[in-house]
């Protein structure tokens, strides 16, 4: 099968640059409310862009931005893409108990539903943060009503990642709950990211694109990428005070990825979660 027959999972975690995880020793949560807001513009432009190539997508959407930015949910939903959960406030699952992340995603997944008028089926943990620790979490999204999760990254990383965990869509709990991990391609007994984010910045795009049509073409699997709005907008404000490393790695690239995301929307076919994993899944059993 051929990269340009597969179709592939875009998704955008929609998340402003001053919620990030890199930035919670800068930036305290009592004051998101003081940063100028920039996601309700980049939103727009990235459903412009979709609607140009004919996409449609999963947006993980914050609770917190749901709540400030309905008209932004709703022009998500309109515009047919999938609505689906990002937790409330970017709270890593490693920073929360069980009852905390309970009341967490069924805050979250009901305000979406209320502002989106669709049934919200997918949650993607904040920054990856469902790993070997904390797996409960998945038991946690099943009872409270969600069919998949998006939120476990099988690579080594000095912030997330479960590098043992599968590389390809599995059942946790063998009764339909499904994860869906994001893609990897295996090179040199280690399994690399290839789906997006800060290594979408950092490495040529002739790299991803390789890729990509390698887990196409030779695993027959369908991709998973994903990017936030904060990626597309090079003019977003500076934070004094980072560490060089937070530094380099969030403002490195930005002012390519939109051109680099226009060429990735041409040279793969892309689709919502929903629609390209879960629903074949659901075929099949």
């Amino acid at each position: 099968m051929s990269a340009k027959r597969q179709t592939n999972a875009m998704t955008v975690d929609v998340e402003d640059y001053f919620q990030v995880s890199a930035f919670e020793p800068y930036i305290d949560r009592d004051n998101w409310d003081q940063h100028p807001c920039r996601v309700e513009a980049n939103v727009d432009r990235i459903l412009a862009m979709f609607d140009q190539a004919t996409v449609k997508a999963t947006f993980f959407t914050l609770g917190w931005m749901a709540e400030r930015y309905p008209s932004m949910v709703r022009r998500i939903v309109d515009e047919g893409h999938e609505l689906a959960s990002h937790g409330w406030n970017h709270t890593r699952v490693t920073q929360q108990t069980q009852d905390d992340f309970k009341q967490d995603v069924i805050r979250t997944k009901a305000l979406l539903e209320d502002v989106g008028g669709k049934t919200v089926l997918g949650y993607r943990a904040a920054s990856y943060s469902i790993v070997d620790g904390n797996l409960w979490a998945l038991e946690t999204l099943r009872d409270t009503g969600h069919q998949y999760s998006s939120s476990i990254f099988p690579i080594k990383h000095d912030l997330y990642g479960m590098p043992d965990a599968p590389r390809f869509a599995f059942e946790p709990y063998d009764d339909g709950f499904l994860e869906f991990p994001v893609t990897t391609v295996r090179m040199m007994k280690r399994n690399l990211p290839c789906a997006g984010g800060g290594w979408f910045r950092l490495l040529p795009y002739a790299v991803t694109r390789s890729a990509l049509r390698y887990v196409n073409k030779h695993d027959g699997q369908a991709a998973i990428f994903y990017f936030h709005p904060w990626e597309i907008d090079p003019e977003q404000p500076r934070q004094p005070g980072l560490s060089r490393k937070t530094r380099f790695r969030h403002y490195l690239n930005l002012k390519h990825v939109e051109n680099r995301l226009q060429r990735l929307l041409t040279d793969f076919a892309w689709g919502r979660m929903d629609q390209v994993l879960l629903e074949p899944r659901r075929r099949l059993g």
